[in-house]
């Protein structure tokens, strides 16, 4: 077409156009490209001027947000032959639909990994004014030369978030002006032509749903007095994600999380949560680095909580102890590890709950075979022994290796953001100049670990061991860190303290 662009193959077509794989023969290198065709299957005028005003929506909606590296980018948009096309960027990879099917259900680490990787996506969407309306598994490809997710299809995009004006429209013209979406993945409200951006936020429920385990929705049962999904029978994860994911999976709009802003907050605290009840367990002797004064804590003794932080203690602790009577409870604080089993380097256990002898023995990974499966698009490396390894410089952000064996382990230069080290062995492990920003290292043995020139801003070290660590040069900036553990480890005048001030602790 135009000279330009030569056709490879078919890639589907659905109601309104078909898609095309294709080349670029206007461009150094012939790149591939993706071709969409205005190709409604009915001649009805009305479905025809609906599926124009679609397809003109998706090429608006690209050329606006279509900078975000998440989202394929518009490259060309034009009517030839009196048909109309848009031409976008390929993003070469398997999407997550392909990906359960080959691999199986993912762990609770690996449902915990996707969210905070596409809710900073969906809120970047959002705040550009567009409800995508079409979130599925099929829908979201992981691109192959990075592994980050790629969010595609914005033919069913609303972008002119409008409430009052889709309320006094007449039903006639609500049907040709607005696609629907997904049927299982769609809330109640977006099949009433009302979608709002809580919309997306249960799609992405259901698609985390659909990743535990690997059925769609038309495969699971559903309440009939609530009309809620059933699915917590076919996942093993812990009370804190579940509760999460119910709240984004509410058929009331008005019960639901109204961002993708407010899911994040929701899944941040989780992580302190239990640094909190902990810290509270039992009633301390002296004042401790959470800043609260010795009579406040006591109120857990039998007297009265002074502050919000403590009444929220108290119930975490009250109910885990129902559970634990009950004989519900698992593991410590009656508390699921969402790390055992089911991750991305072992899926040997089906979806439902696994004895513990039945359980796969991990072997010690090498560096080789540790980046090699990162690349693949592999994060959870929980449990495993890692002791020694060099992986100088290497790009593991948002790996999970909590409770892992990492003495002396070289991450010199390493990226580590948002990588979870909770109760990691980093005895000795050399940190020097490495990206751990917001990376979660709490109840984390970092005793003489070589942290020079680290960046630790926003970095959760409630209750790890600094004893010996050298923080000299390094960025402490908002991190969760006590008085105490600082003591502990060595400081220069180049430390940036969580203040944001230079200096000796």
């Amino acid at each position: 077409m135009r000279d330009r662009y030569r056709g490879l193959k078919s890639l589907g077509q659905g109601g309104f156009g078909a898609t095309f794989l294709a080349i670029d023969l206007g461009l150094p290198g012939h790149p591939c490209c993706v071709i969409k065709q205005l190709r409604p299957s009915s001649t009805d005028p009305n479905v025809f001027q609906m599926a124009k005003e679609l397809f003109e929506r998706e090429a608006q909606t690209l050329g606006r947000i279509g900078n975000h590296p998440q989202v394929p980018r518009l490259l060309d948009y034009f009517e030839y032959n009196k048909d109309f096309y848009l031409v976008q960027e390929f993003v070469s990879g398997h999407n997550l639909q392909q990906e359960i099917k080959r691999n199986g259900p993912v762990s609770e680490a690996g449902a915990r990994q996707f969210l905070s990787e596409i809710l900073p996506m969906l809120q970047y969407i959002h705040s550009q004014q567009v409800i995508h309306r079409d979130i599925k598994p099929a829908n979201l490809i992981r691109r192959e030369q990075d592994k980050k997710l790629v969010l595609i299809d914005f033919g069913a995009v609303k972008n002119q978030v409008n409430p009052q004006a889709a309320a006094n429209t007449s039903d006639q013209t609500a049907l040709t002006s607005f696609a629907i979406g997904t049927p299982g993945f769609a809330p109640p409200e977006q099949m009433a032509l009302r979608p709002v951006y809580a919309s997306d936020v249960y799609a992405l429920g259901v698609t985390c749903i659909y990743l535990l385990t690997g059925k769609s929705p038309k495969d699971l049962d559903y309440n009939p007095k609530t009309g809620e999904m059933v699915w917590q029978k076919y996942v093993d994860i812990s009370e804190s994600l579940a509760k999460v994911l119910r709240k984004m999976l509410e058929v009331s709009v008005r019960h639901r999380y109204q961002s993708a802003d407010d899911v994040l907050r929701a899944l941040d605290m989780e992580p302190y949560l239990d640094s909190l009840a902990q810290g509270l367990i039992s009633a301390p002797t002296k004042d401790r680095d959470d800043g609260l004064p010795s009579s406040g804590r006591d109120a857990q003794s039998g007297g009265t909580p002074t502050s919000a932080t403590q009444r929220l203690a108290m119930a975490i602790r009250a109910k885990r102890a129902r559970k634990d009577q009950s004989g519900g409870g698992r593991g410590r604080m009656g508390r699921v590890n969402p790390l055992a089993g089911n991750s991305y380097l072992d899926r040997s256990r089906t979806t439902g709950p696994k004895s513990q002898g039945s359980r796969k023995k991990k072997t010690k990974l090498d560096a080789e075979t540790l980046l090699d499966a990162y690349v693949k698009g592999r994060r959870d490396f929980a449990q495993q022994n890692l002791t020694s390894l060099n992986l100088q410089e290497a790009n593991l952000s948002g790996g999970i290796f909590h409770q892992s064996k990492l003495m002396r382990v070289n991450f010199q230069g390493a990226n580590l953001t948002h990588a979870d080290f909770g109760r990691a062995n980093l005895m000795q492990a050399v940190l020097r100049d490495a990206n751990l920003g917001r990376a979660y290292l709490s109840y984390a043995n970092l005793e003489k670990a070589d942290l020079r020139g680290a960046d630790l801003s926003y970095a959760s070290l409630t209750y790890a061991n600094l004893k010996g660590a050298n923080l000299c040069g390094a960025n402490l900036t908002n991190a969760k860190i006590g008085e105490e553990q600082l003591a502990q480890a060595k400081t220069n005048w180049t430390t940036v303290l969580p203040s944001g001030r230079r200096g000796f602790w």
